[in-house]
């Protein structure tokens, strides 16, 4: 094998099919786009969600749900987990930044302990929030609650 005898192998090369080129071709005259209309001229283009004319989908359905601007979000936690926290790192006072060094929190999110489960320990507890449950479950423990 040389180089002036390598070709390609049987049917991996195929001619360009030449459209618009006359009738003898077979693809004259309208070039394979049909009769008129937007689709059969040069330049069209097709808007996302059309669909021919008739009402679009996300127009058809109902505007839902309201954002309030105002919203303050929490990231809760349990006194469960308060608890965990305190006998794992053996802690009197638990802080924002002792849920951030654990990885509860991030360093930006406020913080609101809930109630869920039973606190056996005396614990300070400072957070942004406290529902009324983790409030009465802290304080009847002997603990005390510093919002931040």
């Amino acid at each position: 094998m040389e180089l002036h005898n390598l070709q390609p192998a049987v049917g991996s090369n195929k001619k360009k099919r030449r459209i618009g080129r006359g009738p003898g071709s077979g693809k004259g005259g309208t070039s394979t786009r049909g009769h008129k209309g937007a689709k059969s001229r040069s330049g069209y283009k097709q808007k996302v969600g059309f669909e021919g004319g008739q009402m679009p989908l996300q127009r058809r359905l109902p505007k839902f749900g309201f954002k309030n601007i105002n919203r303050v979000d929490y990231k809760a936690i349990n006194i469960s987990v308060l608890e965990a926290l305190a006998q794992k790192n053996n802690l009197d006072k638990i802080t924002v930044a002792d849920l951030v060094q654990a990885g509860l929190v991030r360093k930006r999110q406020l913080v609101k302990i809930l109630g869920v489960g039973t606190l056996t320990r005396k614990l300070d507890v400072e957070a942004n929030a406290f529902s009324k449950k983790a409030e009465e479950a802290i304080t009847s423990a002997g603990g005390s609650i510093t919002k931040a």
